[in-house]
């Protein structure tokens, strides 16, 4: 009985040349995986940046309307744009009677590569390329941070 036992219990578990081939096949496997899943993440961070830049700019344009319009008041100089991105949060007066808010924004969303709700800002006075705010209005927003997308792009640049 005693050498049944013996055969039974080598058959029954791996030898330890198939758990390192089962194991470099693992990490092989897991290391092929690894940087599809990097651009994964990357890729819908970047889609997440596109999504938040056209939100704001449509508050910005929404805003830009109603004051072509004649149904917010704005303040000489501006040129219809907001003052600041607060604004179109906060809520401004609409119409002729001026009770009435409207809120373009519920929130400023959050810039995804850099984890802030801080964005650059652009006002019709600046230069197309300047990185600083003139401070009198908002004409367009875009990242602070200081990375390359996968196309090649500054995110600062879209």
């Amino acid at each position: 009985m005693g050498a049944r036992r013996r055969i039974a219990a080598s058959d029954a578990g791996l030898t330890l040349l198939e758990l390192i081939i089962a194991s470099s096949l693992l990490l092989i496997l897991a290391s092929a995986a690894l940087p599809i899943f990097r651009f994964t993440v990357v890729r819908a961070r970047e889609s997440e940046l596109r999504h938040n830049l056209r939100e704001i700019r449509g508050a910005i344009d929404r805003y830009k309307d109603l004051a072509d319009q004649l149904l917010v008041q704005v303040q000489v100089g501006s040129e219809g744009y907001p003052p600041d991105l607060e604004t179109l949060v906060d809520g401004v007066s609409y119409g002729g009677t001026g009770t009435e808010k409207i809120r373009l924004l519920r929130r400023i969303p959050v810039d995804p590569m850099t984890g802030k709700a801080e964005w650059g800002l652009r006002s019709v006075q600046d230069d197309p390329d300047s990185t600083g705010w003139g401070g009198s209005n908002v004409f367009d927003v875009y990242s602070k941070s200081t990375g390359t997308a996968l196309d090649g792009t500054k995110y600062s640049d879209w």
